[in-house]
């Protein structure tokens, strides 16, 4: 008796850690490696819009810490015009495994005068997600945090990689998504919500039938749209356009060139 309750109890527990690891993967239909997305930037400034320069996102497959990985690396060039009126130099770094489940994040940023270097360490012992957060400053001062939290958390990279993967062909209007998102100090919610099919226009002259998406954070108690996403209406959900609310002002990226695309693109208008 006390065997067959042992066994049971055994069960439930590998059951249960297999949906908790299962919350934190996803089948990846939307991308592969070889994938690169280039794009010009926008910048607002006292009501016009200036070209702040370009961006570069690319995806290849390696291995991280032994296992199969995708790295996902965002950086952003800006030009001596833009330089001139605000300094930012972003760069972004991703690792994920190939069902898409966080490894490792890292966020370079230079936004002014102000320069910190954000890191997040994922691992999932017992089928638990856990972290270890720092933040680094200009001074060389750490802010470092060890968290588990009670699911699965992302970061900016790896939860844009998993929205490519989203079924939205299925999505109603409004439907919303709710997680956590990390950076190197903080976890925050945040949600990605459905708002509707739109046509963009690129930088390269091509038009495309595109999905809208909403990306917002919960931050000191507010609410706020941290950026609008317009990605292809095909398998592939390429960002075609993005729109992002910055703290010291507003900007736009859109697309210049695509490639390795893992499935072909259909969302462009004849």
């Amino acid at each position: 008796m006390r065997l067959r309750r042992y066994i049971l109890l055994i069960t439930i527990h590998t059951v249960f850690m297999g949906i908790v690891n299962a919350q934190c993967t996803m089948k990846n239909t939307a991308f592969k490696g070889g994938e690169k997305l280039t794009y010009n930037l926008y910048f607002n400034w006292k009501f016009v819009w200036v070209n702040a320069g370009t961006a570069a996102m690319t995806t290849t497959q390696t291995t991280y810490n032994g296992q199969q990985a995708y790295k996902a690396s965002l950086t952003t060039t800006g030009n001596k015009r833009a330089d001139n009126l605000f300094l930012m130099r972003d760069t972004l770094l991703s690792y994920v495994s190939t069902d898409l489940a966080p490894l490792y994040y890292r966020k370079g940023a230079v936004e002014g005068k102000r320069y910190t270097v954000d890191e997040v360490w994922y691992s999932y012992p017992n089928g638990k997600c856990n972290l270890r957060q720092q933040r680094r400053h200009k001074d060389g001062h750490k802010d470092v945090r060890n968290y588990v939290p009670n699911s699965c958390v992302y970061d900016m990279m790896s939860i844009f990689l998993r929205a490519r993967s989203y079924d939205l062909g299925s999505w109603s209007v409004g439907r919303t998504v709710n997680f956590q998102i990390a950076d190197g100090k903080n976890t925050n919610p945040a949600t990605v919500k459905y708002c509707g099919k739109k046509t963009i226009k690129g930088d390269n002259g091509v038009k495309y039938n595109c999905l809208e998406l909403s990306y917002t954070e919960k931050e000191k108690g507010k609410w706020r749209e941290v950026a609008r996403f317009f990605v292809t209406d095909d398998a592939n959900h390429v960002p075609v356009r993005l729109d992002m609310n910055l703290k010291f002002g507003s900007a736009k990226a859109f697309i210049t060139s695509m490639s390795g695309t893992r499935n072909d693109v259909k969302s462009v208008v004849k």
